[in-house]
Order: C-alpha cells, then structure tokens, then sequence
C-alpha cells in the first residue's frame, strides 16, 4: 500500500506567503534586517540611555516607559536603514505606514471615547 504523504511548507515558505516575498531570497534578506537592527539596537541602548541620563541598572516604571518611548521609535528608525542598506526598504515601508495607521487608529478610538 502506497501511502502519499503532503509535506507542510516550512516555517520559511510561511513566513514568504504571509510577507508576500517573492523568493526565498528575499525572506532571507528581510530577516537579515531584522537580525541586524535587533543587534544594533541593543548595542546602542546603553551608552544612548546613559548620555540621556536614564539609568536602568534598577527598574521602575517611569525608566520603563522613558524606554519604550525612546527605544521603540528608535528601532523603527533603524529597521528602516537596514532595510534600505539591504534592498528590502519597500518591503519595510509598507509594515511602518501599517503601523502607523494602527497607532493612530488606536488613539483615535481613546479620544472619541
């Protein structure tokens, strides 16, 4: 008895559908990016905090959200660079307007609340 077995996809073949990635490439190099500002990012958290005066050897919530709010628009700033240095800015262009519109959106709904 020959039995057919269907394969999944991938993680990788995944990720190229849900992005809409024409190659594999491609996916290859949107997560190059992504490898690249995450390691960025946490090399240049530290000294930049520091030159700000923010130390975060201890916790608490206002140097928490003094770091979200200082880190996160500088993630996306770096992502962006990234994406140019490895072709894919288009690709990261389009997630950041998404962004951009559901930050919005999200604060639009709180004020006609």
């Amino acid at each position: 008895m020959n039995k057919q077995t269907t394969k999944s996809p991938s993680y990788l073949h995944k990720l190229q559908t849900k992005w809409g990635l024409s190659s594999m490439w491609q996916v290859f190099l949107v997560l190059m990016v992504f490898a690249a500002t995450g390691t960025t990012i946490m090399i240049l958290k530290t000294p930049l905090l520091e030159l700000m005066g923010i130390d975060m050897s201890t916790g608490g919530f206002w140097k928490s959200t003094l770091y979200f709010l200082f880190v996160l628009p500088l993630y996306q700033i770096v992502l962006l660079f990234y994406g140019f240095l490895f072709g894919q800015f288009s690709f990261f262009w389009e997630k950041e307007k998404k962004l951009v519109k559901l930050f919005s959106r999200s604060k639009n709904k709180k004020v006609d609340s």
